[in-house]
């Protein structure tokens, strides 16, 4: 077992999905040193490592830069993917029993992603984000295709009130015949958060329904915002 997979393991997992039944999402113990940290953020300047900028004010993203990881990825980066995968999927598994939908997910994340590959998602989806003063990201899905595993994890890279201000994650859950409910939450370095991909059950008078979700990120109002996401999907 990797270093990476030790840290994954070793956090409370009952916590963790109570708390994504409950909010949509949960925060995780350390996955990442700051030295980690700090070595990932460096890799944003290196083009080589990646497939692709988006630039989303282009785009009407919001504002500010993402990076898609091109393979092989950076240990630390394949590492996490992999030993998160299964620690997901028991939520992922109890989320689909829920609400009657089928639950194609593997064991393993190199089985599913094989499956994502057979259907044309060939693309990686890791992503390293950077985000300055006055940028922010619209809420959305990272769906990607038809295959989509419901949960996917984003990590702080940067110290929050220190290295920069504002960039609250943001989760928007539109509930049924109701307001929509947000929920913001800063990420601290090092430290994941477990969030729904597109939806999650809830419990109402006729039994559990699909309540749809989108996530993004609030203005940053000074510094430097650096974050890892990890999809556990690849895209078309």
């Amino acid at each position: 077992m990797t270093v990476y997979a030790e840290r994954a393991a070793e956090a409370d997992w009952d916590r963790i999905a109570g708390e994504v039944d409950a909010y949509g999402c949960a925060l995780t113990p350390s996955l990442l040193t700051d030295d980690e940290c700090a070595d990932i953020r460096g890799l944003y300047d290196e083009a080589g490592r990646f497939r692709s900028t988006i630039d989303m004010g282009r785009y009407r993203f919001g504002a500010g830069q993402y990076r898609y990881f091109a393979e092989p990825f950076p240990e630390p980066v394949r590492e996490l993917r992999a030993a998160l995968y299964p620690l997901l999927l028991p939520i992922a598994r109890e989320w689909a029993g829920k609400l009657g939908r089928p639950a194609p997910w593997p064991g393993t994340l190199e089985e599913w992603l094989e499956m994502c590959h057979a259907a044309g998602q060939v693309k990686p989806t890791p992503i390293l984000l950077r985000y300055g003063p006055d940028d922010w990201n619209a809420l959305h899905r990272d769906l990607y295709g038809d295959l989509v595993f419901p949960l996917q994890v984003v990590i702080g890279l940067d110290e929050p009130g220190r290295d920069y201000t504002g960039g609250e994650f943001l989760l928007v859950e539109q509930r049924a015949r109701a307001q929509s409910r947000g929920t913001a939450t800063m990420l601290p370095r090092g430290r994941g958060l477990v969030f729904t991909t597109r939806d999650r059950p809830v419990r109402t008078s006729r039994g559990w329904s699909a309540s749809p979700v989108r996530h993004g990120v609030s203005v940053v109002r000074s510094g430097r915002r650096h974050t890892l996401g990890l999809v556990f999907h690849d895209a078309a």
